[in-house]
C-alpha cells in the first residue's frame, strides 16, 4: 500500500465513521436494530448531489441532506412505535421505500459532481478529521446531558424509563432521527469526495458501520462514552485500512467486487475476537 492509498483509506474511514457513530446510537444506546441506514446513506448523497447540481452552496446541500436523513430515521421510529411494527421490519420498510425516493430525488440512477464546487474545495470544512472531532465532541456532550441520559435510559430499560416519567417514544424518535442524520451526512460527504451519487450506494452500508463499531469494541477497552465514540472512529479507520490492504495483496486474486465478502469475513473475526480472548484467558 502506497501513501496515496493509505491517505485515501484513512479519509474514507473518517467518512464512514459517521455511519459507525450513527449505528452506535441505534444499536448500543437505544438497542434498536436499524437497517434504515442502507437507505439514508444514499439519501444523503442524492439530496446533496441534486442540490449542488442545481447551484446551491455545498454547505447548504450537506445540511439539507442531513435533515433528510433525520426525516428517514423519524419515519422508521414512528412506524415502529405508533404502528407497533417490529423495529427491524419497520426499518426494512423505510429502507425499501427510500430506494424509490432516492431515484425520484435525483431523477436518474446516478449524478456526477465532477467540476462542481464541494465542501472539500471550500475554505470551510475541508478537513474530514476536523468534522469528525467536532461530531464526537457534540455526541459526547449530548449523551451526558439530561436528554442524553433519558435517551440512554430508554435504551437500557424502556419500562423503567416510563416508570420514571420518561416518554420513551419521543426519545426513540429523537435517537433514530439523529442516528440516520449522521448516516445521511456521511452519504453527503461521500458523494462530494468521490464526485458522484448513485442509488445503489447504500448496499452494505450497515455492514461497513458494524465493522468499524465491532472492531473498535474488540480492540479498545470500553468503559465510558468518550471511549466508545473514539473506538467507533478508530475501528472504522482500521477497517478501511485492512480492506485496502487485503484487496492489494498479490496472489489471492481479490477484486473490487469481493469487497462485501472481505467485509463479512472481517466483521465475523471482530465478533469472534472477544470469545477467543475469553478462551485464551
Amino acid at each position: 500500500m502506497n501513501s496515496i492509498q493509505f491517505l485515501g483509506a484513512v479519509e474514507m474511514g473518517l467518512i464512514y465513521s459517521f455511519v459507525a457513530l450513527g449505528i452506535y446510537l441505534s444499536f448500543r444506546t437505544l438497542n434498536f436494530p436499524d437497517l434504515t441506514v442502507d437507505g439514508s446513506f444514499p439519501l444523503g448523497a442524492a439530496v446533496c448531489a441534486t442540490l449542488i447540481t442545481m447551484g446551491f452552496h455545498p454547505l447548504l446541500a450537506t445540511g439539507t441532506a442531513t435533515i433528510a436523513g433525520a426525516g428517514a430515521g423519524f419515519m422508521t421510529a414512528w412506524i415502529s412505535t405508533r404502528l407497533k411494527i417490529m423495529n427491524l421490519l419497520a426499518s426494512i420498510l423505510t429502507m425499501l421505500a427510500l430506494y424509490s425516493v432516492n431515484i425520484r430525488i435525483m431523477g436518474v440512477p446516478n449524478i456526477s459532481l465532477f467540476g462542481k464546487s464541494t465542501i472539500f474545495n471550500q475554505s470551510l470544512a475541508s478537513i474530514p478529521s476536523v468534522i469528525t472531532l467536532a461530531v464526537i465532541f457534540f455526541l459526547y456532550l449530548f449523551l451526558r446531558s439530561q436528554v442524553g441520559l433519558a435517551l440512554r435510559a430508554t435504551g437500557s430499560n424502556s419500562r423503567m424509563a416510563r416508570a420514571q416519567g420518561i416518554n420513551d417514544q419521543r426519545y426513540i424518535w429523537l435517537g433514530i432521527s439523529l442516528s440516520n442524520a449522521l448516516v445521511a451526512f456521511a452519504g453527503a460527504l461521500f458523494a462530494q469526495l468521490n464526485g458522484f451519487a448513485d442509488v445503489n450506494l447504500g448496499v452494505g452500508t450497515i455492514l461497513y458501520g458494524l465493522a468499524g463499531f465491532f472492531i473498535g469494541e474488540a480492540l479498545l477497552p470500553i468503559r465510558k462514552i468518550f471511549q466508545s465514540l473514539i473506538a467507533c472512529v478508530l475501528g472504522t479507520i482500521l477497517f478501511r485500512l485492512i480492506i485496502s490492504q487485503a484487496l492489494n495483496i498479490q496472489g489471492f486474486g481479490l477484486k473490487a467486487s469481493d469487497l462485501n465478502l472481505v467485509t463479512a469475513i472481517i466483521v465475523g473475526l471482530a465478533l469472534w475476537f472477544p470469545t477467543l480472548k475469553t478462551k485464551i484467558k
